[in-house]
């Protein structure tokens, strides 16, 4: 850790801050102490999830307790904090990770991530999945659910700066299974907006309607290929839509 710190120095000047990511039971006073003494500026927790039992199911290693004590002691220090979960852990459930939400709420950090579980070669939860005894979200699901945190954070004013993992070749290579989409933020967005436009269209009779999105969540609105529109026009309304910069990121309304 320290190689890597030290590494930083000569360039310090030229960074806003340094962001760190650990295990609650790593957090400490001696380490706190180090991570200020090198200019650290955020350090994010791999929470995961606030439910005892799916934590002990999924050998974390660690306790809520020990999240809760590891945030108080972050925001002691004046950093950052930052806070991962995970959704459709093994013995989870959709209640039981909206609560891991409420929960992180609770500890008011500055920031969050969420990552649904994808099941990988060579794991306990790759055997679990391969025993039946481990059934992963459909992307669906995952997507329902994630749009549903998305709204959950930012409505209680904690930013959400990823939804999904990363692309990359090693994990095209050994996923065995689960939710992953390389756009997946995109289609939980996507889902906020139709969700929206569904609720607009609560009392009006179908028909022909104009929406109006910000002009960077026109695609959003529009769908995967054009699914929105499509779950719509099954509801019976045909939609165009219009852009309007003055209306906030995922806001929908009827021109």
């Amino acid at each position: 850790m320290k190689t890597l710190l030290d590494a930083t120095v000569p360039y310090i000047d030229r960074f806003k801050g340094i962001r760190i990511s650990t295990r609650p039971d790593c957090i400490d006073d001696e380490i706190l102490d180090l991570l200020k003494a090198y200019h650290v500026t955020t350090v994010e927790l791999g929470a995961q999830s606030m439910d005892d039992a799916v934590l002990l199911a999924n050998d974390r290693g660690h306790t809520a307790e020990d999240v809760r004590r590891a945030c108080e002691l972050i925001k002691s220090y004046g950093f950052d904090l930052g806070l991962q979960m995970m959704t459709g852990l093994y013995q989870s459930t959709p209640d039981s990770d909206i609560q891991t939400a409420r929960e992180f709420i609770a500890l008011q950090p500055s920031c969050v991530r969420i990552y649904p579980t994808i099941v990988m070669k060579g794991t306990r939860l790759g055997d679990l999945y391969e025993q039946g005894l481990y059934q992963p979200q459909t992307l669906e699901e995952a997507v329902a659910l994630c749009a549903r945190l998305i709204r959950l954070f930012e409505e209680n004013g904690v930013r959400v700066i990823r939804v999904g993992l990363h692309d990359s070749e090693s994990l095209k290579e050994n996923r065995l299974a689960g939710p992953y989409h390389p756009a997946f933020r995109e289609l939980c967005e996507s889902h906020i907006m139709l969700d929206q436009a569904i609720i607009l269209f609560k009392n009006k009779a179908p028909g022909a309607y104009t929406l109006c999105v910000h002009p960077r969540s026109r695609s959003k609105m529009t769908g995967n290929k054009r699914s929105n529109l499509l779950a719509l026009k099954e509801l019976g309304y045909e939609i165009q839509i219009t852009e309007d910069d003055r209306l906030s990121y995922l806001e929908v309304s009827i021109d």
